[in-house]
């Protein structure tokens, strides 16, 4: 693991305050997974004064970094990450309501989001309501759940190139497809998105989301750290669906298994390497692709 240079490190101290400044950072404490390796350093920014100078200072420095929200969609290599995890959060959580439309900051997570949008009696964010992300994470991936999409409900957004100049961007420039957006190929970081949503009734919004979060309490393993649906969905199938048909439904590597709950889901048992959930990744995708020929591929994104 490679460390950051202290003339570096001062310079961003100077802007950042230095609470929010962690090196050689395990990143388990920070991905929903809850295994992996460390990063060089993390960085949360509170505000986006400090998100504007950790991108200006380090790519002054050319020092690499990735953005991460809440880290329900990422594993890091057990060897570590050896640049810097800018991870947006609490402070950059703002939000409004104006009227149909709700604009947010990227740090909030999904669960609040869509409460707020409950509260102000704004229906069309029901599905996310148990999704365990952030919003940036979200549009990120354009994230879904039981018919829903990010896509349905994002009117626009507002992201920082790396020369520091805000881009802004109408829905129909965001180029969402299934779990994926223009921001998957932009190299930009996501501050600001506008969503429009519908009047709605209170009593039936809040209804709706107690039978989602129901549905998805019963047949998901949401009692296990896990990233989620480790794998897209295949055209055609659906991969919980195949690994069951493939036997391998409970199969487990070290601390890592295939959900007894529900095929679609890795799951850590507890003191699960990122090792573990590769390899145990590999023999699914290696046994699906033989029983069914279809080639499973990853939504979970991989770091390191």
């Amino acid at each position: 693991m490679k460390s950051i240079n202290d003339t570096i490190l001062k310079r961003l101290a100077a802007d950042i305050d230095p609470a929010h400044l962690i090196e050689n950072c395990p990143m388990s404490r920070y991905t929903t997974f809850r295994a992996g390796g460390n990063a060089a350093l993390l960085i949360q920014p509170d505000c986006m004064v400090e998100l504007f100078s950790a991108v200006n200072i380090l790519g002054r420095e050319k020092v690499p970094y990735m953005i991460m929200g809440n880290g329900s969609n990422l594993l890091f290599k057990d060897e570590g990450y050896d640049g810097v995890v800018i991870r947006i959060g609490e402070g950059m959580d703002r939000v409004r309501v104006e009227g149909n439309v709700i604009f947010a900051e990227p740090g909030i997570k999904l669960s609040q989001l869509s409460k707020v949008a409950a509260g102000n009696s704004l229906t069309g964010l029901e599905f996310a309501c148990g999704i365990p992300g952030s919003l940036g994470g979200a549009v990120y991936m354009n994230a879904g759940a039981y018919g829903g999409e990010m896509k349905d409900v994002v009117l626009s957004t507002s992201s920082l190139r790396r020369n520091s100049m805000v881009k802004d961007r109408g829905k129909d420039q965001l180029e969402f497809g299934y779990r994926t957006s223009v921001f998957q190929k932009s190299d930009e970081i996501l501050i600001g998105v506008k969503l429009l949503l519908k009047p709605g009734h209170p009593y039936l919004i809040q209804e709706t989301m107690q039978e989602l979060n129901a549905k998805r309490n019963e047949k998901q393993p949401v009692n296990l750290p896990s990233a989620g649906s480790f794998f897209k969905r295949p055209e055609g199938h659906f991969a919980g669906q195949l690994i069951e048909e493939a036997g391998l439904k409970g199969l487990q590597v070290g601390g890592a298994r295939v959900s007894p709950m529900h095929a679609g889901f890795i799951v850590n048992e507890g003191g699960a390497t990122a090792q573990d959930i590769l390899d145990l990744m590999k023999i699914v995708q290696e046994t699906v692709r033989e029983k069914s020929g279809v080639t499973l591929e990853p939504e979970v994104r991989i770091i390191g």
